[in-house]
């Protein structure tokens, strides 16, 4: 019986490469996988899922007025897998139309995306997936700082650590570490908040 599961993790986690691994596995048994990502991450380009260590692939990418159910029910009948990246971009009603994936069309459904932003809040498509997931997987890495296990998401700018903004801005190393909780709230650097105060 398919399920639909969410693995999570902070910046770092390996996500990526663990969505085109599950791909590459799949296909390796002649089973084909249908590939989404969020249209709004554009690094490399709208569409493509990149690995840091330099693998990917072209995928299907997700706006705001994609209907997936709709576009999985038109692919071929023998789909083994749905895989989605950057989870926490969707829309509460993109992650209802994998939950009918799952349930009406009886295909597996593999979400990989962040859980919480960098102010420590749900992402909308992350909670709807707490919510509705068969399964919940957390993806660990370490600290930027520390050995410690990461668990959030520290947004930067020119070096130092910033705790307000908007929730989505697209980025990678430069942008974003993954950080403990220790030094989320005390990072080995001033943030602007805090120098400001000084």
């Amino acid at each position: 019986m398919a399920q639909l599961f969410f693995r999570y993790g902070a910046m770092n986690s390996g996500k990526s490469i663990e969505i085109l691994k599950v791909a590459h596995n799949y296909e390796e048994q002649h089973k084909p996988v249908a590939l989404f990502t969020s249209a709004l991450d554009d690094r490399d380009e709208v569409g493509s899922i990149s690995s840091r260590i330099g693998i990917k692939r072209q995928a299907v990418p997700v706006t705001e007025k994609t209907d997936i159910f709709k576009q999985v029910q038109q692919m071929p009948k023998d789909l083994a897998c749905v895989l989605i990246d950057e989870a926490q971009f969707l829309s509460t009603k993109h992650v209802d139309q994998l939950a009918r994936i799952v349930d009406e069309l009886d295909i597996p459904v593999m979400a990989f995306g962040l859980k919480n932003d960098f102010r420590n809040r749900l992402f909308e498509g992350s909670e709807r997936l707490l919510i509705l997931a068969d399964k919940i997987e957390e993806m660990k890495t370490i600290c930027w700082f520390c050995h410690k296990k990461a668990i959030m998401n520290m947004r930067m700018h020119e070096g130092r650590p910033i705790y307000t903004g908007e929730q989505i801005v697209i980025g990678g190393n430069e942008s974003y570490y993954p950080v403990c909780r220790k030094h989320y709230h005390e990072p080995p650097v001033k943030s602007e908040e805090r120098s400001q105060k000084q």
